[in-house]
């Protein structure tokens, strides 16, 4: 039986330290435990804190006895980990704010609750970030069930960046836009399997927006207002990350990173109610004419 799981408190999580992992998470202890399991398998960036934030109609997935033995397998290895509850719900939106607002460090990894890094990707996000200086980076997420499934008619949506990111503002219904369906099944796997990098190499590429594991510069996220607009939608929504991503990258810019380390577990979605798209509300806002 395992003994009571320390939760740690707000007070003595926030320092400052480079990196804080933020994941919100509902209903899925089988799920963390594996998530956590990839973190606990990092190296190369020493000290990186873990916020988890739970929403689960039941008991917290953090005291799952697998997902509570990586707990303490990642404060073994010298990591800060934070264990909140966050109820009532009040959107997704609404969750990644207060995750942000939990942390104090340099650069924050929103990472979903359904995602394996492969060791040596937060090393990567990092250097990347470090090297690149824009706002985000992230790394698309590969769907292994479809690795068998080429889709070369997405793989020309691939663009590499020249030299650092530059601002840009991405809309719908443009070209820039369409650069997500690169982010679709096991596209990256086959576009990294064709660059044939050598060993520790990356590349950066352009973006409209990733979904899953981002890495963000924290005072360039909460520049561009971060997850503020929260207060803006209803609660059953998704979109959120597009919506802060969009915002950032017209302030800071942002990239993919490739290889990317990051597999969906693929499992059922925990979100089911999906009435509006928090990005559109935003746009609606930003590009409705100001009267004089």
């Amino acid at each position: 039986m395992n003994r009571p799981l320390d939760l740690g408190t707000p007070e003595e999580f926030r320092a400052d330290r480079l990196v804080d992992v933020l994941i919100p998470t509902r209903n899925r202890p089988a799920e963390l435990a594996v998530t956590l399991g990839g973190l606990a398998a990092q190296d190369g960036v020493p000290g990186f804190g873990v916020v988890v934030s739970d929403q689960s109609d039941g008991d917290p997935a953090y005291t799952h006895p697998a997902a509570a033995t990586m707990v303490r397998a990642l404060r073994h290895r010298g990591h800060p980990v934070l264990l909140t509850r966050r109820l009532p719900r009040r959107g997704l939106a609404e969750h990644r704010a207060y995750l942000l607002a939990a942390s104090a460090a340099r650069y924050v990894l929103s990472l979903d609750d359904d995602i394996w890094l492969e060791p040596g990707a937060l090393h990567r996000l990092v250097t990347a970030i470090g090297e690149l200086g824009c706002g985000f980076v992230g790394n698309g997420v590969h769907g292994l069930s479809y690795t068998d499934d080429v889709r070369p008619e997405s793989h020309g949506h691939y663009e590499e960046w020249a030299g650092p990111p530059t601002p840009e503002r991405i809309r719908p219904d443009t070209p820039e836009w369409n650069r997500a369906r690169i982010h679709s099944a096991a596209n990256l796997l086959h576009i990294t399997e064709q660059l044939a990098l050598p060993p520790g190499a990356w590349r950066a590429y352009k973006v409209s927006w990733i979904g899953g594991c981002v890495l963000y510069d924290r005072a360039k996220l909460v520049d561009a207002g971060g997850f503020d607009f929260w207060r803006r939608v209803q609660e059953k929504h998704q979109g959120e990350d597009v919506a802060a991503q969009l915002a950032v990258l017209s302030r800071h810019g942002g990239a993919g990173i490739l290889p990317s380390g990051a597999y969906h577990l693929e499992s059922p979605t925990t979100v089911t109610d999906r009435d509006v798209e928090a990005w559109e509300v935003v746009l609606a806002d930003e590009d409705t004419p100001q009267p004089a």
